[in-house]
Formats: structure tokens, C-alpha cells, sequence
């Protein structure tokens, strides 16, 4: 089981854990948070998961391709 916990921690997007930084909340509890509302509102807070995963995604493309003046 805490195999799967690790896995699901560390490869499903991290956007708990980077919103968790960000506000200064335990991921966990953000992790909860999300579970609670996804039943309570039939699933519309995964697509605003899946848009925060894409944003993430593309914001750490964005920095890793970005170079300074000093790079040949």
C-alpha cells in the first residue's frame, strides 16, 4: 500500500503537494479537500485538476527551455 502511495504522490501531477507549498496547507488535506468536493459535485473538480496538472506542466517546459544571455 505504500507503494501505491508513494506512486500516486510523486507521479500524479503534484498538484496537491504544489498547491499545499504555495498556501502553506498540508497535501494531504488538500488531497481530501478535492476527494470530498469531487463527490459532492459528481467529479467537476477533476477537470480543474487536470487543467492545474496541464498548467504546471507547461510552466516547468517554460523554465527548463529558458536560457540567460550567457548561454551559447
Amino acid at each position: 500500500m505504500k507503494q501505491l502511495q508513494y506512486f500516486l504522490e510523486s507521479q500524479a501531477f503534484g498538484v496537491c503537494s504544489n498547491l499545499g507549498e504555495k498556501l502553506g496547507f498540508a497535501s494531504s488535506s488538500i488531497r481530501l479537500s478535492f476527494i470530498y468536493l469531487s463527490f459532492l459535485t459528481f467529479g467537476s473538480p477533476v477537470l480543474v485538476y487536470l487543467i492545474l496538472a496541464f498548467w504546471l506542466n507547461v510552466r516547468k517546459h517554460l523554465r527548463r527551455e529558458r536560457s540567460t544571455v550567457w548561454d551559447v
